[in-house]
């Protein structure tokens, strides 16, 4: 069940490598990579930590199954009952190995109610050891079995070589033992279980990569000037009242991605990412939690607003609150709607998005919606839609799903899923399926997870757009032609989830945060919460009548299966004919009893005129 929110729901975002690529060739897969004249140019070249890197992978893929092999000892059910029976199976090297790691060092400041409550540097250091056993048409991820080739790892800071080495071995000796069992289990599986309906390999035969940067600075940040912005934007929550709980937090980061594998792949890549979040929660007097958030991003620090700007934010949001927790809770509704920007953009995310993902086309699990769809009209056709992680800004807002490299070192690429409204392809990792058998750049995971198809920069566009004083006329016009007294508009939304396994509905639920009910009457707008919107991808995308002509963005974090990555959407408003909402759980708390401290009957014995002076 994918999941999408917005960065500031997790307070800070979730780590997510990006391992990098550049292209080599493979000479053997049976003794350590040799080294052409270019790549030892590349060696001579290359940060420590990656010449550390290329020489473990290397030692461990000529050795691995292949000599001493006692020195694995059995560690799982599988091994130990074979040991027992007397049986012997033949040495069983991996024919694919790859070590990643992601070296990140960061600045984060912290506030609320206008003081600080954290402002720490980090320097962390985490990767993946994957290890494939049997061959590309079949191998130990198989099926149910795909995250057995991934092992998290720790590895230490700094340039000791041999400590390096020793954690790899360490986790290398664990990863090849634990592929080994499950390559077992699924050659076993496949002499018993019926013939599957996508029969493709396990995993596709790509052309290695070679890119070596140069490993990223530590970020530079004012930490006094950030300290004070980050305390004086949490402090102007003192005028709200009712907005409860609050928080400030800046972050700057730095992070190089190092990626080897035995096919030749030798990366080293630059990252860096500044970003404000700024939240804030309420409760209504009936017990609905209210939240609001923005967040701004750029490549640096430098690039994030100026002050003044985000002051402006700020109020906004203790202005919404307020109104929010006063408004009316909105009741189930089934007519036309205007989905904002934004909306729009996780709109599409979650209902479309997810289900063109690769992997979401094979398995007995899968609800397929897309997969017999290809070269089919599956939008109306003034809508077409691509995935490009090579871009990082949309205007002027940066993007968060960008990246060079995928995390199975392949290079990023522009992908145009539907053209005109006619379905073209689908996002792929290194999993094949029948339409498809090699990736196109978009096998993505978190640190410690399998890579799998997933969405970078989602960017829906149009042809048939109107301004947006124009689409709101259309709103009321197809309101009425309904004998609807009202229409809605979807201001802002929070976050989202999708249903993509056979085995339940497929269907889709999206939170706004901010509704308002449009009167065909010319009443003013009226403000509503505790609206759910729900449905099925088939039916909600081919009720998309027209757009604005102006698109918004959506940054955030998108959970499923290969763990938390981050990912952008961008899309213009748009008019549907039929939108079904329903109410969001109430909750049960009462807002609380005893006043905010400052309030004006919060109780507490003020100091007269003259000693206040």
């Amino acid at each position: 069940m994918p999941e999408v929110f917005p960065i500031p729901s997790f307070f800070q975002r979730t780590h997510a490598k990006f391992s990098l690529c550049g292209l080599v060739l493979l000479l053997s897969f049976t003794t350590a990579l040799a080294t052409t004249p270019s790549q030892a140019q590349a060696q001579n070249q290359a940060p420590p930590l990656l010449t550390t890197l290329s020489d473990e992978l290397n030692r461990a893929f000529s050795q691995l199954g292949r000599t001493t092999p006692a020195a694995i000892q059995p560690t799982t059910p599988a091994q130990k009952d074979a040991g027992k029976s007397g049986e012997k199976s033949p040495p069983q090297p991996p024919y694919f190995i790859s070590y990643s790691i992601s070296d990140e060092s960061a600045v984060s400041i912290r506030a609320q109610y206008g003081a600080l409550t954290d402002a720490s540097d980090s320097h962390t250091r985490s990767g993946d050891i994957v290890v494939r056993i049997g061959d590309p048409a079949l191998d130990n991820t198989h099926g149910n079995h795909h995250s057995s080739a991934s092992n998290g790892i720790g590895i230490p800071l700094g340039n000791d070589s041999n400590a390096i080495a020793h954690s790899l071995w360490q986790v290398t000796n664990i990863a090849y033992a634990r592929a080994l069992d499950s390559y077992l289990r699924v050659k076993t599986e496949s002499q018993v279980r019926a013939k599957e309906e996508d029969t493709s390999a396990d995993f596709s035969k790509e052309q290695p990569q070679i890119s070596i940067g140069t490993p990223a600075a530590p970020p530079k940040v004012d930490r006094d000037a950030w300290e004070k912005r980050v305390r004086a934007l949490s402090a102007i929550f003192r005028e709200y009242p009712d907005v409860y709980q609050n928080m400030v937090m800046f972050t700057a980061q730095s992070e190089t991605d190092y990626f080897v594998s035995s096919e030749g792949s030798r990366i080293v890549e630059p990252h860096r990412a500044a970003r404000l979040v700024i939240y804030a929660v309420t409760r209504a007097e009936d017990g609905m939690d209210l939240f609001r958030d923005q967040t701004f991003e750029a490549e640096t620090a430098d690039g994030l607003p100026d002050q003044a700007t985000i002051e402006a934010t700020v109020r906004e949001l203790g202005k919404s609150l307020e109104a929010l927790r006063k408004a009316p809770v909105t009741e189930p509704f089934n007519g036309p709607a205007i989905l904002s920007g934004r909306a729009a953009a996780v709109f599409f995310h979650e209902v479309l998005g997810h289900r063109l993902e690769g992997q979401r086309q094979r398995g007995d699990e899968e609800g397929q919606t897309f997969t017999k769809e290809l070269n089919k009209p599956v939008l109306p056709s003034f809508l077409s839609v691509a995935d490009d992680p090579t871009i990082s800004t949309f205007g002027k807002t940066w993007l968060s799903g960008t990246y060079a490299y995928d995390d199975e070192g392949q290079k990023a690429r522009r992908v145009d899923l539907i053209e005109d409204g006619v379905l073209k392809t689908f996002l792929m990792s290194r999993l094949p399926i029948a339409s498809f058998s090699t990736s196109n750049g978009h096998g993505r995971s978190q640190t410690g997870k399998m890579p799998t198809g997933r969405q970078g920069n989602l960017i829906v566009s149009s042809t048939k757009t109107v301004s947006d004083q124009e689409l709101r006329k259309q709103l009321i016009a197809e309101a009425k032609r309904q004998g609807k007294p009202y229409g809605l508009y979807f201001e802002d939304i929070s976050s989202g989830f999708a249903v993509t396994q056979r085995s339940s509905p497929q269907a889709f639920q999206v939170i706004p945060l901010v509704v308002w009910r449009v009167y065909v009457d010319g009443r003013p707008d009226e403000l509503v919460r505790g609206v759910s919107i729900v449905g099925t991808p088939l039916a909600a995308m081919n009720r998309i009548q027209m757009t604005s002509d102006k698109s918004e963005v959506f940054n955030g974090e998108c959970g499923a299966e290969s763990g938390t990555v981050p990912v952008s959407a961008v899309a213009p408003a748009m008019l549907l004919s039929e939108m079904e909402t329903q109410r969001q759980p109430q909750g049960t708390a009462r807002p609380p009893i005893l006043p905010i401290p400052g309030a004006p009957d919060d109780g507490r014995s003020k100091p007269d005129v003259k000693e206040a002076k």
